[in-house]
């Protein structure tokens, strides 16, 4: 990592929901929040618990010189809306097989 750029990611116990236009496409207790520097924190949630029979792959692919190369899923009306990093840096390892939605709903209780 670059001098004053960190990435922590510990094991959460919120409940995470991810829904769009009334349909569920993701639902995990047991989400990554992955914290970086200057960034919002990502829930990342396990493969199992996000509906990918409801996304289409996408051709983009983005470079993080911290995460990898990542890989994106769209809905029709949500152009790569959720993003996986197939092979992480070995810093990130944990990252493997999780998912990350630009948008989520932490739900109380």
């Amino acid at each position: 990592m670059s001098e004053g750029h960190r990435i922590t990611i510990e094991q959460g116990t919120e409940h995470v929901r991810v829904e769009r236009d009334g349909v569920l496409l993701a639902e995990s207790r047991r989400p990554l929040l992955l914290r970086e520097t200057g960034m919002p924190v990502r829930y990342y949630l396990p493969q199992e618990d996000v509906r990918i029979d409801l996304l289409t792959p996408s051709d983009t692919h983005t470079y993080c010189p911290f995460k990898g190369t990542a890989s994106y899923w769209s809905r029709p009306d949500a152009k790569d809306l959720v993003w996986a990093y197939p092979d992480p840096k070995p810093d990130v390892a944990e990252i493997r097989d999780h998912l990350c939605f630009y948008d989520v709903e932490v739900v109380a209780g």
